[in-house]
């Protein structure tokens, strides 16, 4: 095998695994690379000859770099420093940070960490969208449409994202921690 079937047979492999770990199709894939299925698919087949921009377009839907794409297939594993994972304070005393330093299909994954006292107005999102809040530690209080929920730790709500929601750590002495998951709704469906 020459060094040009080589590179195709290692970008047919990595692009296959990229795609199942961000639990893309290949048409989704396509959409979002804004490539046609055909394309994605003659890659994977390790039968394309890609131009430069189609492995750019391929590279940036996936959030990978493109030697990942080429290189040598190898244990994905990668760590990121605790300085690498943005953090946000939104407001004082709430800082919200992602679960997963990685764009994660239709979905959005948070710790938000709450100070005595601090609150926070969720975003209303697409009708169809589900959110789930986990309390890892302390007590939050979410309203979710006028609606009063208390959780403690080891408590889950789910409701819809849609609809007016916030967050409130009402103890004025212990902080609060929590996950957010928000599993959105495609636009048009």
């Amino acid at each position: 095998m020459d060094e040009v079937e080589q590179a195709a047979h290692h970008l047919a492999r990595n692009l296959v695994a990229l795609r199942h770990a961000r639990s893309l199709t290949q048409d989704a894939l396509a959409k979002v690379s804004g490539l046609p299925r055909s394309t994605i698919a003659n890659l994977e087949s390790g039968e394309g000859n890609p131009s430069l921009a189609v492995l750019m377009k391929v590279a940036g839907a996936l959030a990978a770099p493109i030697d990942e794409l080429l290189a040598s297939p190898r244990a994905k594993v990668r760590k990121w420093a605790a300085s690498e994972v943005p953090a946000s304070n939104r407001r004082t005393g709430l800082t919200v940070r992602p679960l997963v330093p990685e764009p994660v299909p239709d979905g959005i994954l948070d710790t938000m960490a709450f100070a005595p006292g601090a609150s926070m107005r969720g975003t209303p999102h697409l009708p169809g969208t589900r959110e789930y809040f986990t309390c890892l530690s302390g007590t939050v209080t979410v309203f979710v449409a006028g609606e009063r929920h208390s959780l403690v730790a080891g408590d889950v709500l789910a409701f819809p994202g849609h609809v007016a929601h916030s967050y409130r750590n009402e103890d004025a002495e212990q902080a609060a921690l929590g996950i957010s998951i928000v599993i959105l709704a495609k636009a048009g469906v």
